[in-house]
């Protein structure tokens, strides 16, 4: 309670606020910087978004995202910012080098800092920090601290797009074993405030276009491997592939996921050439802790049921070593089931 009312003294006193977001920012980092900017600006603090890079074309019509400031394309402008804000909120991350060349204005910078975060072993550079890896999503978690500083009522239809947008992409639609009885109800209260959750699914999830649904059939029959006796699914995709089928930013969003509706496959692995260097996505069910699989083989971490890694390797090498570690990582999971049999 007393950090929330720090919180609270420091939002009060505020003339100006800076909110950023990881690396190829997904729907809860800009859901949950959007929710949060909106909620700064009806409590009178000037605010200014910052993404390191672009996001996906899917998600640009969410509330307030025609003013985001993408680093990349405005670095000094964005660096005076950050060096002159007196509060900096930092979304959906746990680490600076999450934003990459943007973390080093944010050390530097002397403004009081705020992290908002769902991700396991958070850093300790922030002076608040409002953490909960057991949350479906950071946007939950910026609709659970509104609520602890006493502004629902600030949550309007604006404000509850974003915060939707964000639960709907982080939990799959509601899919996905972070989707608590707590999130159906936040989602509801979203929902009375008159937005319609049809539509911003079908502005998600229904807006790619043909080169996508063709990319993905591709995978599934020339990229895909079933392995570890059929209790893996692995997708390998090269820089050719994707120029084959002009893929645009967040055109592979959710390929990782598809190898789980096969039946008996309880992890699934996508890799793919991006910036010269091979990005990882592990997803799982049930017990299946993938977030500890990428931080001990693949430079990486996450969540127990979802996270990512990064390799300086060929693609194939990288292929190689999943088709290794993969069955072995799940004989542990196999002989603890076999322990408690």
């Amino acid at each position: 309670m007393n950090q929330i009312k720090a919180l609270r003294e420091h939002i009060n006193k505020a003339r100006t606020a800076v909110i950023v977001s990881h690396y190829n920012p997904d729907g809860d980092a800009i859901g949950s910087s959007l929710a949060m900017g909106h909620y700064l600006s009806r409590s009178g603090v000037e605010v200014q978004v910052i993404m390191p890079n672009d996001c996906p074309d899917f998600l640009k019509w969410i509330p307030g995202h025609e003013a985001v400031m993408v680093y990349e394309q405005s670095r000094e402008a964005a660096e005076k910012l950050i060096e002159k804000a007196d509060l900096i909120f930092c979304m959906d991350f746990n680490h600076l080098t999450r934003i990459k060349e943007m973390g080093h204005a944010v050390a530097r910078s002397k403004a009081w800092k705020v992290m908002i975060d769902h991700h396991v072993n958070p850093d300790a550079f922030p002076d608040f920090l409002y953490h909960n890896p057991r949350a479906s999503s950071t946007a939950e978690l910026v609709y659970e601290l509104i609520l602890e500083l006493g502004d629902k009522e600030r949550i309007d239809r604006e404000i509850a797009a974003c915060i939707y947008t964000g639960i709907l992409t982080d939990t799959g639609a509601f899919q996905f074993s972070s989707t608590t009885p707590r999130v159906h109800r936040v989602a509801a209260d979203l929902l009375e405030t008159g937005i319609n959750g049809y539509e911003i699914y079908d502005k998600i999830f229904n807006s790619y276009d043909e080169n996508r649904l063709k990319f993905f059939g591709f995978c599934w029959t020339r990229r895909m491997e079933i392995i570890a006796g059929g209790r893996a699914g692995i997708i390998g995709v090269s820089a050719a592939d994707q120029f084959r089928f002009k893929l645009k930013k967040g055109d592979t969003e959710g390929l990782v996921n598809t190898p789980l509706q096969i039946k008996g496959v309880v992890l699934s692995a996508f890799a793919k050439v991006q910036d010269k260097v091979v990005k990882l996505s592990f997803r799982s069910k049930g017990h299946i802790d993938v977030n500890q699989l990428a931080r001990s083989y693949f430079n990486g971490g996450g969540h127990v049921n979802a996270a990512g890694g990064m390799m300086e390797e060929p693609l194939e090498d990288v292929m190689k070593k999943l088709k290794k570690i993969i069955p072995e990582y799940l004989k542990q999971y196999q002989n603890k089931e076999n322990e408690n049999v």
